[in-house]
């Protein structure tokens, strides 16, 4: 579905990606993991245009998508949720969801969105500013599946989360990856990542360090002490 060819992506004079190549599968869930700083988002932002790399090839669905505008990408079927999460906090839940509903025509609608994250309709008139983080994230990423995905970006999903909200969390994304939904993982929190995903990539001064199963990566202390322990 999604494979990315030896790109470099700059921000401004600084080199951040270093001929960086990975690919995601039709129903298949990633994880993008290392410390902070090794390149994790500058990956999805290159992938969504947001930095598009200077050089290298981005394919989705065969198609050559590198310097496709973000607009038209999600039109294409791939969404983002950053990890700033970028919620209107002026407006209520309900109408966060109603810019997002109809981007593109598929299965997800509000009332979906509602019975994955039921507390979005119980707090449906509530302002976007005046929900918790995790509420916050669960907005998120409702927001981004009422552009109907084929590929979902998720950006330190669990970040700042406390243990029971990323728990809740960890379930309703399982409940995404149970329906076929390819998506790609940048995530420092371990034991989430190994969870959810089948495979992983992990980065190092914007370089793919390992690539591997999450069996694999479990059972191979020397790379997980080597490039993600703190």
């Amino acid at each position: 579905m999604l494979e990315i060819k030896d790109i470099h992506s700059y921000y401004g004079m600084s080199h951040i990606l270093f001929g960086l190549s990975l690919n995601v599968a039709q129903g298949e869930v990633v994880a993008l993991l290392g410390r902070n700083g090794v390149g994790k988002t500058t990956t999805l932002k290159s992938i969504m245009g947001i930095v598009p790399p200077k050089s290298g090839q981005i394919t989705f669905r065969g198609q050559n998508i590198t310097k496709t505008p973000t607009n038209r990408l999600v039109k294409l079927g791939i969404c983002y949720v950053p990890d700033s999460r970028r919620i209107f906090s002026d407006l209520s839940v309900r109408e966060n969801l109603e810019i997002a509903a109809g981007i593109r025509t598929g299965s997800w609608t509000i009332d979906k969105v509602h019975d994955l994250f039921p507390v979005l309709k119980k707090y449906e008139n509530r302002r976007g500013g005046n929900l918790s983080g995790g509420e916050q994230q669960m907005l998120s990423i409702a927001r981004a599946l009422l552009g109907n995905p084929d590929l979902l970006l998720l950006d330190e999903p669990t970040e700042g989360l406390a243990p029971l909200i990323v728990r809740e969390l960890e379930g309703q994304i399982s409940e995404l990856c149970s329906t076929g939904m390819s998506i790609l993982l940048a995530e420092q929190n371990l034991k989430s990542a190994l969870k959810l995903a089948n495979r992983c990539y992990i980065l190092e001064r914007g370089q793919v360090r390992f690539e591997g199963t999450v069996e694999a990566l479990s059972e191979n202390e020397e790379i997980r002490t080597k490039y993600l322990l703190v």
